[in-house]
């Protein structure tokens, strides 16, 4: 088994203003990731193709980001006039576009490998983009190799149109925020998604960045710099930088040199002023971007179909009965219609729905947070990292004992969340536990073009679902809504009992019993109407009137063979067998 070793790192020696003598990596000006790599995971964890598939993406986002700056090139600049003043005419693309080679920026990394759009890829729905990923470790590997978080990347299609985070006292629910956990709240910038985008770039699992100034340091380099400053004022960089900052912004978060300082780079009160603004500016760049039509467009056959232009096939019609029907989607994933009867009381005599449509842009959700009791998955490679790297970080601790309690660890600032900015919400802590973010149903089944389904025999794009990605398609998604309750088993993944088939006779034990929500569990569902609510889903794919943008940029390889039944279930590897494997190769 693989060990973590220390890498040897020849670089510049600089003395930090904290008083530390540390090595960075700096070859010919620019930062250079370590030349070993960290490692703690069990056989099958890292999955072989990762660096080929890493390299492959990459090449991907540079093809992006070259485009955007095209289109920077081509766009002209917008006017500043008016009272208040307003950016005329191409104000809007203007700062779309910045958001846009903001987002597919991979040196915005310390070791510049490592963009937003590394996890969270047009073709995919903007998410994950390795298959092989999405099939393994679940998580996506940062800037530092293999470093990676506990969550998968979840889709920013429509993310934007989340509100701030809020209690309804009346209903007695979160609504909004980004993340799983909710835990980016808009509290400050009063946009979820917006700060959504501050959090990556310095999580010490993602981008890396120790210090938020970093990202503003890289911005004042990057070549649609006068973009910035057009749009968000001359002077916007007028910073008085510390010798030292390329040093600083080539270290990861989490390096022990760093300590617990979340803002190494000395700045005075007047530039740390100017910086922040600056990273506010960044996060809403990136939020323009991702409410923009190259992102959340609305141009799916649902949407033909609710403006009179599309007729559902027999099948995409019967799942989308089923989805308002007996298989209760609509609860949490809103479709908005039939709030309007039209002519009369809203049902036609052979019982067919003639509401109006009360809503021409669903989000296909109620923008609240549930617990669906999903298994623990031990593939996360989360569980694997409580080793420190050659940096001297460890992310967790705890190993696999940690349990993701969800919303209701952040409600408690809790480790491997994020500081709760209302204590006012703390004491709903225990009532949230487990509670993850319901995400839009749009672009769940989103796919390559030429791997056109998410499902198995294919060709299929091998995805992951909910926030652990325990399930690998959309039928094992509606197969387990559909019987939680009659194949569970108080097991761990791998080790259902003999006769059963794990996501087909069995589900294992919920990670997080407690606050499990009811309206799932045992619809009464045949395989058939399991099979035309995943047809109806992929009625849901933007793209149908218009082609959705940049998805034709996938340049690896479909699956095929197997059946969507039993997807990924070749790659299970029981629990207590992994927990054997990792403590085997823990140092001595």
């Amino acid at each position: 088994m693989k060990q973590t070793h220390l890498a040897v790192m020849a670089g510049v020696s600089v003395t930090l203003a904290i008083g530390t003598v540390f090595t960075t990596h700096i070859v010919h000006g620019q930062s250079q990731p370590p030349t070993s790599i960290y490692n703690p995971y069990p056989t099958g964890i890292l999955p072989s193709d990762i660096d080929t598939e890493t390299a492959r993406v990459l090449r991907e986002i540079d093809f992006i980001e070259a485009e955007a700056i095209a289109q920077w090139r081509a766009t002209p600049p917008p006017i500043l006039t008016g009272n208040p003043p307003t950016l005329q005419d191409y104000g809007t693309a203007s700062v779309e576009i910045l958001g846009k080679m903001m987002n597919y920026d991979k040196t915005m990394s310390p070791f510049n490998n490592s963009a937003c759009a590394s996890c969270h890829m047009p073709y995919a729905g903007f998410s994950g983009p390795i298959p092989s990923v999405n099939l393994t470790m679940i998580a996506y590997p940062g800037s530092v190799h293999f470093r990676a978080g506990k969550r998968t990347a979840q889709r920013y299609t429509y993310s934007s149109y989340f509100p701030p985070l809020q209690y309804d006292a009346e209903q007695g629910n979160f609504v909004g925020g980004n993340f799983w956990d909710s835990r980016a709240t808009g509290y400050l910038i009063r946009s979820a998604d917006a700060e959504q985008s501050q959090h990556p770039p310095v999580d010490p699992a993602e981008m890396g960045n120790p210090d938020t100034a970093c990202i503003v340091y890289k911005l004042s380099l990057a070549p649609y710099r006068p973009l910035f400053e057009l749009i968000w004022g001359a002077g916007s960089f007028n910073i008085a930088w510390p010798t030292n900052i390329a040093q600083i912004c080539a270290t990861p978060n989490g390096a022990s040199v760093f300590g617990t300082n979340a803002t190494p780079v000395q700045l005075s009160p007047a530039d740390r002023t100017l910086s922040d603004n600056d990273f506010n500016h960044w996060a809403q760049s990136i939020s323009a971007f991702e409410h923009s039509l190259s992102v959340s467009p609305f141009t799916s056959k649902f949407d033909a179909f609710i403006a009179g232009k599309y007729t559902l096939t027999a099948d995409e019609a019967a799942g989308y009965a089923l989805f308002r029907g007996r298989g209760n989607c609509n609860t949490c994933h809103l479709d908005g219609r039939s709030t309007a009867p039209t002519p009369a009381f809203g049902t036609a005599p052979n019982g067919v729905d003639t509401g109006a449509v009360a809503d021409l842009t669903p989000v296909f959700t109620c923008f609240g947070s549930s617990n669906l009791g999903i298994p623990k998955n031990p593939r996360d490679s989360f569980y694997y990292e409580n080793t420190p790297d050659f940096f001297g970080f460890t992310l967790n601790p705890a190993g696999f004992s940690y349990t993701d309690l969800g919303l209701g660890a952040f409600l408690r600032s809790g480790f491997g969340a994020a500081p709760n900015p209302n204590i006012a919400w703390r004491q709903f802590a225990s009532v949230t536990d487990g509670k993850m973010q319901v995400s839009t149903a749009r672009d769940v089944a989103l796919t390559p073009p030429q791997c056109p389904t998410t499902e198995a025999p294919g060709p299929y794009f091998q995805k992951e679902f909910f926030h652990n990605g325990y399930i690998k398609s959309l039928k094992q998604l509606v197969h387990f809504y559909n019987t939680r309750d009659i194949f569970r088993f108080q097991v761990e993944s791998g080790n259902c009992p003999a006769g059963t088939v794990e996501k087909v006779s069995c589900w294992p034990a919920a990670e997080v019993p407690q606050n499990e929500t009811g309206t799932i569990g045992h619809l009464g569902l045949s395989d058939t109407e399991e099979n035309q609510i995943v047809t109806f889903l992929q009625t849901l794919n933007d793209g149908f009137t218009v082609p959705f943008p940049d998805i034709n940029t996938y340049t690896g390889a479909c699956m095929t063979g197997g059946t969507a039944a039993t997807q990924g279930n070749s790659t299970i590897i029981p629990a207590n067998l992994l927990r054997q494997m990792a403590a085997q190769q823990q140092p001595r």
